[in-house]
């Protein structure tokens, strides 16, 4: 993912760099020539906002503990691309020295201060324009922090809700286990309780080593060595 970013950085760089150039050259270019500059930069613009919403889009693609470096990058751009269009409606209304003879004629001197008022006027309604766009500009940066901040406070819900699931999970099977537990032992107490005596005499010599998983195999097995167990009393009588 970063490589795509970084290709569409320096596309960006590129075609930024070319639109500064002209910006700077249209204020001296005849009227038929500054046309076709003027609609050629616009269509540049165009194209480096496409790129700011590749970029952007890819930004959003980043985990978010990795997030914060692209999207300061992403601001300077946005910033970047902000002064480019400020520049590019300064530099449609400066006029060149001949273009303002053109327009003046023969009669400049008299004009002229009409002229420098209009500037003036224009240039005042740039700075009024210019402060919006940075207001507005602040509002997104605002509004895009809090969309982040929300994605994150999701995932980490999301990943909390996993956790609890896990540890309900564990739970049931705990209390599966300790109930499986308590049905074995209920069955060899009863198993124990029908017993001769004898017999639990003979267990109680194996008890250390034995577990209830073991106890009702030994009970039940035809081999086992408390079936075959006698007690001394009935070895003495077969003797007699």
């Amino acid at each position: 993912m970063s490589s795509d970013f970084e290709g569409y950085e320096q596309d960006f760089a590129v075609l930024t760099a070319e639109i500064t150039n002209k910006i700077a050259r249209v204020p001296r270019l005849p009227p038929d020539e500054k046309k076709q500059v003027v609609a050629n930069v616009e269509k540049q613009l165009e194209e480096a906002k496409e790129l700011l919403e590749q970029m952007d889009l890819e930004v959003r693609e980043i985990p978010p503990q990795s997030r914060g470096m692209y999207s300061n990058r992403m601001r300077s751009y946005k910033q970047e691309m902000g002064k480019l269009e400020t520049d590019f409606k300064r530099s449609r209304i400066a006029y060149s020295d001949e273009v303002r003879n053109e327009l003046l004629g023969d009669d400049g001197n008299s004009s002229e201060n009409q002229l420098i008022k209009l500037r003036e006027e224009r240039a005042h309604l740039l700075d009024n324009t210019e402060r919006l766009e940075r207001s507005s500009r602040r509002l997104e940066a605002g509004y895009q922090i809090a969309v982040e901040t929300e994605q994150i406070g999701q995932e980490m819900l999301e990943n909390l809700s996993h956790d609890r699931e896990k540890i309900q999970r564990a739970r049931e099977r705990l209390r599966e286990t300790d109930a499986n537990l308590g049905k074995s032992s209920r069955v060899l107490t009863g198993m124990l309780r029908r017993l001769p005596r004898s017999k639990v005499k003979f267990l109680g010599h194996f008890q250390p080593t034995l577990t209830p998983l073991h106890m009702p195999l030994l009970l039940l097995h035809p081999q086992s060595p408390i079936q075959n167990h006698k007690p001394p009393n009935s070895q003495i009588r077969g003797n007699m």
